[in-house]
């Protein structure tokens, strides 16, 4: 017999997956840990809509995410709806124009995405995001404090911070300075090479750099291996060192005409400057965190361009051995808020809850349950209500035999309603 899927309805669409009574206690147990500890840092709870429209949902967020959200009409006002595929810009919304706070602004969020497509072998479709977001606040304080409080998280989930977990670190100003240095800046040939440098591809990264000028061409093939602990970061300044005689000296010329010789100058010392900050942040955030998390693994990765067009500044993944995708990511994205209106510094994480509560240790055990015959009795009526706000499962027998999850239960012993284990006794009856 042919059993195709439309034969079988009940059958869920692939990465699609459903939380059964076991894996979604953990799944919710870990989620109100989580936010409790966000709360606890001053990260206010907010809940945005599943669905809106996709001109603000997707305004700005680069096509990655547009490819990854489902888009359907609105039959009310005929415009194109979107299922959002990550919250971050929802959020960025919300605080631009619902909140619209002066001041740095602490908020958080958990709820379920929607992808077309999974992203990872480990991920679901359906994925459950909860992350926070810090909005108004510039500087490496800001940053080390998402970081921070990503790691705090996952202590909280019972992961232990230590060599099993790789906290991976990159700046996405480092690209942007070395595409502007070759001039191919808002090229096809700057998408090439960022794609070849996403997937790690050397042979087509050697293939587009020889469409490069002379000068440039060993800066991308530098920046692909420029990959391990903080030694990269003094390797990358040798290896850039010379960027600003050669490579600007064409941009120089332009601006030159344009501005003036003296102020061209001055803005190539600042783009050249730019890509030294940018190492000197990430030098910085490392001292910071092996100070505070000492045995966790740090990883730099200047050619990981994961969100490129959304990031400007520091970006992070943390990874752990046993799972093949990223725990968390993260990092800054202060131009988000300029597409509401609203331009506003911006830093933050997420995490796949239904990945985390795989690895999570903190758990959800059962502490078991109790028993209660179906008894119509005042007395004990009164204990189970008890016992249930003291946060004791009590589950009414509704057949032969207790629920599995029962290890005591509810008896009547010398006119007096009990908890006693199970099988030591029979379950009380009249009163």
């Amino acid at each position: 017999m042919n059993t195709t899927s439309s034969s079988r309805p009940w059958q869920l669409p692939d990465g699609i997956d459903e939380l059964l009574p076991g894996d979604a206690q953990r799944v919710e147990t870990l989620r109100r840990s989580l936010l409790d500890c966000a709360a606890v840092w001053g990260y206010q709870l907010v809940i945005p809509p599943m669905i809106e429209f996709t001109d603000s949902l997707l305004v700005g967020v680069g096509e990655d995410l547009d490819l990854l959200t489902f888009k359907v009409p609105d039959q009310l006002s005929g415009r194109m709806l979107g299922f959002r595929a990550d919250i971050t810009p929802q959020v960025a919304r919300m605080d631009a124009h619902s909140i619209g706070s002066d001041g740095p602004t602490r908020l958080c969020y958990a709820g379920t995405i929607l992808h077309t497509r999974t992203e990872s072998l480990a991920s679901s479709r359906s994925p459950l995001q909860l992350g926070a977001e810090l909005f108004g606040a510039m500087g490496l304080g800001a940053d080390v404090e998402v970081i921070e409080l990503m790691l705090t998280m996952m202590d909280a989930a019972g992961l232990a911070l230590d060599s099993r977990l790789t906290l991976d670190l990159g700046h996405a100003d480092i690209f942007k300075h070395l595409v502007t240095a070759a001039d191919v800046k808002g090229t096809v040939l700057e998408s090439q090479l960022f794609d070849a440098l996403q997937r790690k591809s050397k042979p087509d990264l050697e293939s587009l750099i020889r469409l490069l000028p002379n000068d440039a061409q060993g800066y991308f093939a530098k920046l692909l291996s420029l990959q391990g602990d903080e030694r990269v970061l003094e390797e990358a300044r040798r290896s850039f060192a010379g960027i600003a005689p050669a490579s600007f000296a064409k941009l120089g010329a332009v601006l030159g005409v344009a501005i003036g010789l003296v102020d061209a100058l001055l803005c190539c010392a600042r783009m050249l400057t730019s890509l030294d900050a940018a190492l000197e942040q990430l030098e910085a955030v490392i001292e910071v965190i092996k100070s505070r998390f000492p045995g966790l693994a740090v990883y730099l990765d200047l050619a990981e361009l994961r969100g490129y067009r959304y990031h400007t500044g520091i970006v992070f993944a943390l990874y752990s051995q046993s799972l093949g995708a990223a725990l968390a990511r993260g990092g800054r994205y202060d131009n988000v808020g300029a597409v509401y209106g609203r331009e506003r510094a911006a830093t933050g994480f997420a995490m796949d809850l239904r990945l985390m509560a795989t690895l999570a240790q903190n758990s959800t055990e059962s502490n078991g349950a109790i028993a209660s015959p179906k008894v119509d009795d005042p007395m004990l009526r009164e204990l189970v209500n008890e016992l249930r706000k003291q946060q004791e499962t009590v589950i009414v027998t509704l057949s032969d035999e207790p629920d599995s999850r029962c290890d005591r239960e509810l008896a009547l012993i010398d006119g007096k309603w009990t908890v006693q284990a199970r099988n030591s006794a029979s379950i009380g009856g009249d009163s």
